[in-house]
C-alpha cells in the first residue's frame, strides 16, 4: 500500500511498515521516483510517504519496481502534472527496466530489456493464483549472468492464447534451469503445486517465488513450511 500527503517540512518523510527491508531507505524507488520528477517539476512540494511492504524482497514479483512506478503515477495525479502515459513510461524506465510494465499494469509482451511493451489479451477468469515464497533471496544480477535462454518452438504470444492446461507443455521460465540447481527446494515447491492440482506452475521472474494457477473450484491446502510467504489470489 502506498500513500502520500503534502508535508509542511523542508524535506520528505518516509514511513515504511510491513516486511522489513535491510537497506537504506534513501535507496527506495519511491524516493527515487519523487527526486526524478522534482528535477523537472520544481513546484512539487515535499511529501510524507507511507509505504506498507507486503511483497517479499528478492522474490521475482517486482514489488520494488511497482512501488516506484505507482509513486510516479500518484505524484502525477495528486499534483496535476499532466504527464501522459508515454511520458510516465520514460520516467519509469529511468528507475529500472521493469518499472514501465507497472505503469501499464496490464498483461504485456516485453522485449529488449523489458521496457518495450505490447499489451496482449489474457483471460484467466475462473482461475486463482497461489504464490509460495520460501524467503530465499535470489541475486538478480547473478541469475541473469547464468541464464541460457532457449528459443521456443512456439512464440510466447501464441502459447498464452492456448488453454491454460496447455501451458505446462510449452511455457517455460529459462531461469529455472540454473536457479533450481542452486536451490533445489524451489523445484520441489513447483512439483508440490502440480501435485496439489495446479494446471500450471512456474517460477516468477528470476525467483524465488513459485506460483501455481488453479481452477477456482479446487480447494488448495498447501503443506509448506510455516515460515514461507503464502498468498492466494483470485483472478
Amino acid at each position: 500500500m502506498l500513500e502520500i500527503i503534502t508535508s509542511d517540512k523542508t524535506e520528505n518523510d518516509f514511513v515504511l511498515t510491513g516486511i522489513n527491508i535491510e537497506r537504506e531507505t534513501t535507496d527506495n524507488l519511491c524516493l527515487q521516483a519523487y527526486n526524478l520528477l522534482k528535477k523537472d517539476f520544481q513546484q512539487l512540494p515535499f511529501v510524507k510517504i507511507y509505504l506498507q511492504k507486503n511483497i517479499p524482497v528478492g522474490a521475482g514479483l517486482g514489488g520494488g519496481s511497482a512501488d516506484g512506478a505507482f509513486m510516479l503515477k500518484l505524484l502525477n495525479e495528486k499534483f496535476n502534472l499532466n504527464l501522459s502515459e508515454e511520458e510516465l513510461l520514460q520516467y519509469a524506465l529511468q528507475l529500472g527496466s521493469d518499472c514501465p510494465f507497472f505503469i501499464k499494469n496490464k498483461p504485456c509482451f516485453a522485449q529488449s530489456r523489458g521496457e518495450v511493451l505490447e499489451e496482449i489479451p489474457v483471460n484467466l477468469s475462473g482461475y486463482k493464483l497461489l504464490l509460495i515464497n520460501p524467503k530465499i533471496h535470489i541475486n538478480t544480477g547473478l541469475a541473469f549472468s547464468q541464464i541460457k535462454p532457449a528459443i521456443p518452438e512456439t512464440h510466447v504470444k501464441e502459447i498464452i492464447q492456448q488453454p491454460v492446461s496447455e501451458w505446462k507443455l510449452h511455457l517455460r521460465n529459462d531461469f529455472e534451469q540454473t536457479v533450481f540447481v542452486a536451490h533445489s527446494s524451489l523445484q520441489k515447491i513447483k512439483q508440490e503445486l502440480y501435485d496439489s492440482g495446479a494446471v500450471y506452475a512456474a517460477m516468477s521472474g528470476s525467483g524465488s517465488t513459485i506460483f501455481g494457477i488453479y481452477k477456482n473450484e479446487i480447494i488448495v491446502k498447501p503443506a509448506f513450511n510455516t515460515n514461507y510467504f503464502v498468498k492466494e489470489l483470485m483472478l
